[in-house]
């Protein structure tokens, strides 16, 4: 489960950073490719960083030693790559969320070298 959250993590904060991976040079059309090819199947991402990121902050609340940012970070992907399923709002700036994305992507890669 939890290398689950921590692939959600790494996943959704690659879709949502993709504006500003774009202008990576001799990279950006690449990673551009595949995130056209991965955008269609963000929804499964965002909604497998939700419940993964709200099992770890219900285990860690009652039973566990502290909050720790990995499912709090889990969750924000999850509402994010969400947002227009769950509120028939305008998305947050693009700036705002990809900025958003290289720090989901950075506790992600966290997350997999980190011990339970």
């Amino acid at each position: 489960m939890a290398l689950l959250l921590d692939l959600a993590n790494i996943v959704g904060g690659f879709l949502l950073a993709i504006s500003l991976l774009r202008r990576v040079p001799r990279a950006g059309d690449s990673l551009g490719r595949a995130a056209d090819r991965a955008a269609p199947f963000g929804w499964i991402v965002g909604i497998i960083a939700l419940v993964a990121g709200g099992f770890y902050l219900l285990v860690h609340l009652f039973d566990g030693p502290r909050v720790f940012h990995f499912e709090v970070v889990g969750i924000l992907v999850g509402v994010a790559l969400l947002w227009d399923r769950l509120t028939r709002r305008k998305a947050p700036p693009a700036l705002l969320l990809a900025i958003f994305g290289l720090i989901a992507i950075v506790v992600g890669l966290q997350g997999l070298v980190t011990p339970d």
